[in-house]
């Protein structure tokens, strides 16, 4: 089976993202959206919460499954028995990155290939802060993020 992997950490999850689930799950046989837990760093919503999110706005994929993780990439991916990380791209600084991040990838598993995923340009300015940066400020998020988490993201920055 031709299993790949999407990481992130999908806080929360944008069209964009939704985009690049929506064609691997049409380019692959199985597609496993891996949301990582970072305690470096400050997430809006826990890991929990995202994956509940994403689970929410990929009901309909039969060949798409939703998980955490925590720790490096590389044994994730060995430990679902994947051989292709999915990067998603917006910008040039996103490649140059993502190309770091690959090249190293492939020196802990050379088995192992990433493959990188264009954006569709209506979704090239998009990002997790940007969409809660405007849902902060009260803003329309609507053609932002997928329609069954709006009320999510409203309820959550009110929280905080």
């Amino acid at each position: 089976m031709n299993v790949v992997v999407y990481p992130g950490s999908f806080d929360p999850i944008t069209n964009g993202h939704f985009d690049i689930i929506k064609r691997s799950a049409n380019a692959f046989e199985k597609v496993i959206v891996a949301v990582l837990v970072n305690p470096d760093k400050k997430s809006l919503f826990t890991a929990e919460e995202r994956v509940e999110q994403i689970k929410k706005v990929t009901k309909d994929f039969d060949n798409v499954e939703v998980c955490s993780f925590s720790g490096l990439l590389i044994d994730f991916v060995n430990q679902k028995n994947a051989k292709i990380i999915i990067k998603g791209l917006r910008t040039l600084s996103d490649f140059e990155y993502e190309f770091q991040m690959a090249l190293m990838n492939k020196q802990l598993d050379p088995s192992i290939e990433t493959v990188f995923m264009m954006t569709s340009a209506k979704n090239s300015f998009l990002s997790s802060s940007s969409v809660k940066q405007v849902a902060t400020f009260g803003g329309s998020i609507k053609d932002l993020v997928p329609e069954e988490i709006i009320q999510d993201i409203f309820d959550k920055v009110k929280k905080n």
